[in-house]
């Protein structure tokens, strides 16, 4: 009989490899071995089509020494930051405050189902195609929102040949404006997630949290100051850690609303678009390319852990260190 129970667990396990191997050789073909092969390329002197062909010689660690002292590729991640920063501080604090409110049963707010989901929608679009229409709002000279400022009586004053002229807006044509329509698109498109995250969290504070406060005169705003913010806090580490990553993974829209390099200036050009113009534009140099991404993994993975041990509870640690010290 127990030999038997053996046999049909084997059987079972041996299913199971079957279902799991779709997966395995998708992960295989599309994640695993391009990882490896740019880990390779990155070692090489490899470029255009002559290097994909295998016409390439290693060359160790030049591309990395040229990666660190590369000017653009530092600007590059500062232009990342600087846009991701814009975005990131208002989406948290706005989809706090709205996760706040649509949680807090005592507003007795109504349609909260229907609110959630038009402040997701955004987040099913996708960035190509939010960018392209993005671009079209702010063209220049006929765009719509040109359209409504001149109705309005407002233009752009430049000078020519000594004269005073009014004209239409030309957003990106200047840095502050391109930066803020790339940072605004970031958090239109992602708040409404980060209000989703931020509200699974609070519901999964025990009510009896707030259920006692009430009980000991706490006002709303104490409890959203003593419970629900200290409690939130490893949900927000989460969504910082997360949008620190997508936030250098930004291509698409700092891509298509310029001319595809980052203008003006190079002030929109994140990692992810020289990358893009090193390996695709150009001299086609795909290790440099390789390094530039690698690059960009090791910065992504050292600010992860620094969010992480900053961000740690302190209490956590000092229990740590007084256990440690107890030993």
């Amino acid at each position: 009989m127990k030999q038997k129970t053996i046999g049909n667990e084997t059987r079972v396990n041996r299913w199971g490899y079957f279902f799991v191997l779709p997966f395995v050789l998708v992960y295989f073909l599309f994640n695993l071995y391009p990882t490896a092969y740019t880990l390779m390329l990155a070692f090489t002197n490899s470029k255009g089509f002559s290097g994909l062909s295998g016409n390439y010689t290693f060359v160790g660690l030049k591309n990395f020494a040229k990666l660190v002292s590369d000017q653009y590729f530092w600007g590059a991640v500062g232009n990342t930051f600087v846009m991701w920063g814009w975005n990131f501080v208002p989406q948290l604090g706005i989809a706090l405050l709205l996760s706040i409110w649509l949680s807090d049963l005592r507003l007795k707010l109504k349609g909260r189902g229907f609110f959630r989901a038009i402040i997701y929608m955004p987040n099913l679009l996708t960035a190509a195609s939010v960018a392209l229409l993005y671009r079209s709002l702010f063209g220049y000279p006929i765009g719509p929102v040109n359209q409504f400022l001149q109705k309005l009586d407002l233009y752009a004053i430049v000078e020519r040949d000594g004269q005073i002229i009014k004209e239409a807006f030309n957003f990106f044509r200047y840095v502050s404006a391109s930066r803020g329509i790339v940072a605004f698109i970031q958090w239109w498109m992602w708040y409404g997630h980060t209000v989703i995250m931020l509200m699974a969290g609070i519901t999964s504070i025990s009510a009896s949290l707030y259920e006692s406060a009430v009980v000991d005169g706490a006002s709303s705003r104490q409890t959203t100051w003593y419970i629900t913010l200290p409690m939130l806090r490893p949900m927000m580490l989460y969504i910082l850690v997360t949008s620190m990553i997508g936030g250098m993974q930004m291509l698409e829209i700092p891509f298509l609303l310029t001319d595809m390099r980052g203008a003006p200036d190079f002030k929109i050009r994140t990692t992810n678009v020289y990358l893009y113009n090193m390996a695709f534009q150009g001299v086609n140099d795909y290790a440099y390319a390789a390094a530039i991404s690698i690059g960009v993994f090791v910065i992504t993975i050292a600010l992860a852990l620094g969010i992480f041990i900053f961000m740690q509870d302190r209490s956590d640690l000092k229990k740590k260190a007084v256990t440690k010290g107890g030993l």
